[in-house]
């Protein structure tokens, strides 16, 4: 008899004592049950732990290095790019290395057109990223395409430039005709510049036109969807 079944027998009158055994046969049975899921739980929640300090470890390396970039690029303005990487998930929904690694891949075109003004390229950087997320938030459109196109004016190719769905052909003459008639609505445009910075200040001023920018932030601030993912990236 273990001692579970003989705490159950003093305690119970010995007329029910052939009831008794069944009973604590049972009980027993369902708290070695009880205990293997237990077990099963918590080592459930180890193999978790495990997998979830991983990827930490992953984020935080691939962190390190893409600081490194950004520092490489933007020097004395780094600190800047930084900043805007930390708070990258309330404008534009991104983590803050999916914001530096983004910044990157398009910031060496983005300075050699401003002379190598890195403050100035700083902005410029966290405007476009931010108009990206803003267009594929509100054209529906995937994050990456957006991203893809930008690195490919970057390079002086327009051919993804329909990827935006602004109503412009991806051709040279349709991102030509895309600067003129941002610069028709605002004076921080120049209508005969094809370089980079320019191209990235006319389209925010077409989204503008259109309502798009701002709607990432705008998101949110006021739906269940984007304060999750805002969560998510922050």
């Amino acid at each position: 008899m273990n001692l579970f079944e003989l705490f159950v027998k003093i305690g119970v009158d010995d007329q029910a004592s052939d009831k008794i055994s069944s009973l604590s046969s049972k009980l027993g049975n369902g708290l070695k049950t009880a205990a293997k899921i237990g077990a099963a739980a918590v080592a459930a929640a180890g193999t978790a732990i495990v997998a979830i300090g991983k990827q930490s470890i992953e984020q935080y390396a691939e962190y390190e290095q893409l600081v490194g970039g950004v520092e490489t690029l933007f020097k004395t303005s780094s600190d800047k790019v930084m900043e805007y990487a930390e708070n990258a998930y309330k404008p534009a929904g991104l983590s803050a290395n999916e914001y530096m690694n983004t910044v990157t891949s398009f910031s060496a075109s983005l300075l050699q057109s401003l002379g190598g003004d890195t403050e100035t390229a700083a902005e410029y950087a966290n405007l476009a990223i931010t108009d990206m997320a803003d267009n594929a938030n509100k054209m529906g459109s995937s994050i990456d395409t957006i991203q893809t196109a930008y690195a490919a004016f970057a390079k002086q190719n327009y051919t993804l430039l329909d990827n935006l769905k602004l109503g412009y052909g991806g051709t040279k003459e349709e991102m030509q005709r895309l600067i003129a008639d941002a610069a028709k609505l605002s004076d921080t445009v120049d209508a005969q510049s094809m370089s980079f910075d320019n191209i990235v200040e006319a389209v925010h001023v077409v989204q503008t036109e259109m309502g798009i920018t701002g709607t990432t932030a705008k998101e949110a601030a006021s739906t269940i969807q984007g304060s999750v993912a805002s969560m998510k990236s922050a």
